[in-house]
């Protein structure tokens, strides 16, 4: 069995999605999906080189042609070849699995579970909905709770109605109220469901020490990109002065990234991120890593129904699993893309039993949504007019 094409689909729906397609002589196809958001086009540009010399390859060598992608240029890695590499791996993991009829998951090992459960993401907490929002998701059994901090609010006595407010972060505003409505819900919920913040790496060292320390210890089960993650010695300060968990790794696009995060204890929760790291080959290699260290990985799943489906075979393979990232509109919409796809049963996933991913991909379907406009993250500025983090 040979490559005989690698096609590319750059998609406006139930997101910007970026979808490849790989063919064989044999007639087998594999899909993926690539993770670096807002930079579809980049990616695109990436495979176009893959493609002159993966056809021809056989697709059952998955960790070779991992490496060749990898490596067959002097300038290695980068989050937007890697997010190509990643849906060119799941791609081959989901030719191989209808090769030999089998589910991915039972490529990477066979299942250590018999579903995987799903945390879920609220919204803002100051929403005024929220408080009812988390009694409605106790019921429904979810066992982790995610919330979003205050955001999108303009300078403390600025007019609403300025130029920019909605696209200013007061970090200082939004860690006061944030901090006071988290300590609220959590005196309110169950505490056997975990409560966690996601603060989008939007804070500084320091911003982010003192948030920690606004809020009851012991009651965040993790924080989780309080800060940028470039800098390892960033995330040691910050350690050193906080002992809430982190949730880090959604950005990782290697194992080396990963590396001084995991030898030197600085992440609790290792957010890895099949569609960004390099597939499954490198998720797989990092878990284990992680494992060696008695850090649980609780995967990054923010896009669409491919993206989902290797990231629940990728959670099956593994033990040191807490919770998956659940975000329904985007990891099951588009049906008429997706007729076939994973889909959550409550607050889990069932095992997969189709071979391969067990996700069907229209490509008729999916020309009538091309990316006409690109789409583009808020960029967010202080109040004193300087850029920061979306």
């Amino acid at each position: 069995m040979r490559i005989a094409e690698v096609k590319s689909f750059v998609l406006s729906k139930p997101r910007d999605l970026h979808i490849v397609k790989i063919e064989t002589d044999e007639g087998i196809h594999g899909i993926g999906e690539a993770g670096c958001s807002t930079r579809e086009l980049g990616q695109d540009g990436v495979l176009r080189h893959f493609r002159e010399f993966l056809v021809g390859m056989d697709p059952m060598r998955i960790e070779h042609i991992w490496q060749v992608c990898y490596r067959g240029a002097y300038y290695e890695g980068g989050r937007v070849i890697t997010g190509a590499l990643s849906a060119i791996d799941m791609a081959l993991y989901d030719i191989v699995g209808k090769k030999l009829g089998v589910p991915v998951y039972q490529l990477l090992g066979g299942a250590c579970r018999d579903k995987v459960y799903g945390f879920i993401t609220l919204g803002e907490v100051d929403d005024p909905e929220t408080d009812e929002r988390v009694r409605a998701v106790v019921d429904e059994g979810w066992p982790a709770i995610r919330f979003v901090p205050a955001n999108h609010m303009a300078p403390i006595g600025a007019d609403p109605a300025m130029e920019g407010a909605n696209n200013t972060f007061d970090v200082r505003r939004s860690m006061a109220v944030t901090a006071e409505r988290f300590s609220e819900l959590w005196r309110k919920t169950d505490k056997r469901v975990a409560l966690g913040l996601d603060y989008h790496h939007r804070l500084s060292v320091a911003e982010a020490a003192q948030f920690c320390q606004m809020i009851p210890r012991g009651s965040m089960a993790f924080l989780e990109e309080p800060i940028r993650c470039e800098t390892p010695d960033a995330y040691a300060q910050l350690r050193a002065m906080s002992d809430v968990p982190f949730a880090i790794g959604e950005e990782w696009p290697s194992k080396w990234a990963a590396l001084p995060y995991i030898e030197r204890g600085l992440v609790n929760y290792a957010r890895i991120d099949v569609c960004c790291i390099g597939g499954l080959t490198e998720a797989m290699k990092v878990a284990g890593w992680c494992e060696a260290h008695y850090i649980d990985v609780m995967p990054h799943n923010p896009i669409g129904p491919v993206c989902t489906a290797a990231t629940i075979h990728f959670a099956a393979a593994i033990n040191n699993l807490t919770w998956v990232e659940v975000v329904p509109k985007f990891n099951q919409g588009a049906s008429d893309i997706f007729p076939e796809m994973l889909r959550l049963n409550g607050t889990c996933y069932p095992l997969p039993t189709r071979p391969g991913l067990g996700v069907e991909f229209d490509e008729d379907a999916a020309l009538t949504y091309p990316m006409t406009k690109l789409y583009e993250h808020p960029h967010l500025q202080r109040p004193d007019g300087s850029y920061t983090n979306w």
